[in-house]
C-alpha cells in the first residue's frame, strides 16, 4: 500500500458523525468518482479551553475513533487523525494529499459555522468544493408559511409531523460503497496523553438502541430511579448512532420519545437562527433580571449540598457520572434560577463542563426554558417545589438514597433557602424585570 495517495481523492471530514453506517456525507463522498479518505481533527480551539483534562467526552471520542479505525484497517485503509487548529491542519493536508473535494456534516453551532467558513475560504483558494451536508437532523428547514422559524414547539411539531408523513425518512447504505475507500498504509493516531488529556473511569452508555425502553418510554421517563430513558444523548451528540434510525424506531414504537427527538430538532433550528441566545435571553426584557449571583450559593449547588435531596442527588449524579436524568435536570435548573436567582448562564456553563451528552442547542434551549427567558419557555411563575417533585417522581427515595446516602442524618445539611420565601423573592424579581 502507498504511504500517501498520489491520485485525486475526496475527503470526508468526520466531526459529530462518528460512525460508518447510514452516514449521508460519507455516502455522497463514496458515490463520487474519487477514492475517499476519512479525516478527524482533534480541534485545539475546542480542547484547549477545557479546564478538566480528565474529560470523558474526549476519552469517548478517542475510543470511538479507535473503533472506527479498526474497521477501516480491515478495509486496507486508515482514518487520518490530526490534533491542532483546523485551518493549520488543512494547509498541511492540502500539500500532502491531492484533494479534489471535501464532504462534511453541516453543524449550526456558532463556532462550527465560523470554522467552516474559514475552511471553505481556504479550500476555495484552491478551487476545491466544500460540501456541507445535513446529517444530524431530519428536517433542518421546518418553517412557517412565511419562511420564518417557529418560536413555539407545538406548531413546529405539527409541521414536522406533516413533513414526516409526506416524506419517508431516507437511509444511506454505506457497506456496498466501502470498496471506494482510498487504500493506503495505516496512520498513527495521537493518544490522549499526547494531546494533554487522561483516560477517565466514567462508564460510557452502550450505543445499542434499547427498544424495550423506548416502547415504555412514556411510562418510565420521569422516574430517575428507573432505567426508563435511552441514554442515547451522547451518541446523538457525536453521531455514533444515526438520527434517522432513531426517528424510524420512534415512529413505530413510542410517540413520546419521538416528541423528545423533535424537541432536539426544534432547539437546533433555533440556535441556527438565533445564535445570540447562547449569551442573551431570547425574550429581551428578561435580560433585565437582577440576578443575585452569589458565588458561595452557586458552589453549594454545584457540590450537591443544598439541603434539597432531589437537587443534590441530581448534581452528585452529574459530578460522578457525567449524566443527569432529564426530570432532575429541570428541577436543578429551576432551583438555581428561581430559588437562588443565579443566572441561567452559570448553570448552562457548568453543564457544558460536566455533561457527557452536552449539546449546545439543547442545553441552552432547556436552560432558557427553565429560567423562563427563552422561546416557548415555562412561564416565570412556574417554580418547581423540589420536595413535591421528589414525592411524585421518587416516592420510595430510591434515587435520592443512591446519591444522598447521608439523608436523614446529622451530616446532611438543612435547606439552604426556604422554598416559600425563595418563591416569593423570585416572583418579585421577575415581575420587576419585565414590567
Amino acid at each position: 500500500m502507498e504511504e500517501n495517495p498520489q491520485h485525486p481523492v475526496s475527503v470526508c471530514w468526520l466531526r459529530r458523525d462518528l460512525r460508518l453506517y447510514d452516514h449521508r456525507p460519507l455516502y455522497r463522498a463514496l458515490s463520487g468518482k474519487n477514492p475517499v479518505v476519512l479525516l478527524f481533527i482533534f480541534d485545539t480551539d475546542i480542547l484547549d479551553p477545557l479546564e478538566q483534562k480528565k474529560d470523558s467526552r474526549v476519552h469517548f471520542i478517542h475510543d470511538t475513533l479507535k473503533e472506527i479505525n479498526e474497521k477501516l484497517v480491515a478495509c486496507n485503509t486508515s482514518l487520518i487523525v490530526k490534533h491542532g487548529k483546523p485551518d493549520q491542519i488543512w494547509k498541511v493536508l492540502l500539500n500532502e494529499l491531492p484533494v479534489h473535494e471535501v464532504f462534511a456534516g453541516k453543524d449550526v453551532e456558532p463556532y462550527a459555522k465560523r470554522r467552516d467558513k474559514k475552511i471553505e475560504k481556504l479550500l476555495g483558494e484552491k478551487e476545491i468544493p466544500f460540501h456541507l451536508i445535513n446529517d444530524h437532523v431530519i428536517f433542518p428547514d421546518v418553517y412557517k408559511d412565511n419562511g420564518e422559524p417557529y418560536l413555539v414547539f407545538t406548531p413546529y411539531k405539527k409541521r414536522w409531523l406533516e413533513r414526516s408523513r409526506a416524506q419517508d425518512v431516507e437511509t444511506y447504505d454505506i457497506d456496498p460503497l466501502l470498496k471506494n475507500l482510498c487504500s493506503f498504509a495505516p496512520r498513527p493516531m495521537p493518544d490522549l496523553t499526547q494531546m494533554g488529556f487522561e483516560a477517565t473511569s466514567v462508564p460510557f452508555p452502550g450505543k445499542t438502541i434499547p427498544k424495550e425502553i423506548i416502547k415504555n418510554y412514556d411510562q418510565t421517563r420521569n422516574f430517575p430511579a428507573l432505567r426508563g430513558t435511552t441514554r442515547l444523548g451522547v451518541h446523538l451528540r457525536f453521531g455514533t448512532v444515526s438520527i434517522r434510525e432513531c426517528i424510524k424506531l420512534a415512529q413505530n414504537l413510542n410517540q413520546t420519545w419521538l416528541s423528545e427527538l423533535i424537541w432536539r430538532e426544534f432547539f437546533i433550528t433555533l440556535l441556527d437562527h438565533f445564535p445570540h441566545t447562547i449569551e442573551q435571553a431570547f425574550k429581551e426584557k428578561y435580560n433585565n433580571i437582577s440576578w443575585r449571583n452569589n458565588r458561595t450559593e452557586f458552589d453549594t449547588w454545584c457540590q450537591g449540598q443544598t439541603g434539597y435531596p432531589m437537587v443534590d442527588a441530581g448534581m452528585r449524579q452529574l459530578n460522578t457520572t457525567g449524566f443527569m436524568h432529564n426530570r432532575t435536570r429541570m428541577i436543578v435548573a429551576s432551583f438555581l434560577t428561581k430559588h437562588l436567582l443565579i443566572d441561567w448562564r452559570w448553570g448552562e456553563n457548568y453543564f457544558a463542563q460536566k455533561l457527557l451528552d452536552y449539546e449546545q442547542a439543547s442545553n441552552v434551549g432547556n436552560w432558557q426554558w427553565a429560567a423562563g427567558t427563552g422561546v416557548d419557555a415555562a412561564p416565570y411563575f412556574r417554580i418547581f417545589n423540589p420536595f413535591t417533585q421528589a414525592k411524585k417522581f421518587d416516592p420510595q427515595q430510591a434515587y435520592i438514597s443512591q446519591w444522598v446516602p447521608e439523608i436523614g442524618s446529622e451530616k446532611y445539611p438543612s435547606p439552604m433557602v426556604n422554598h416559600s420565601a425563595a418563591r416569593i423573592r423570585a416572583l418579585e424579581t421577575y415581575k420587576e424585570a419585565i414590567s
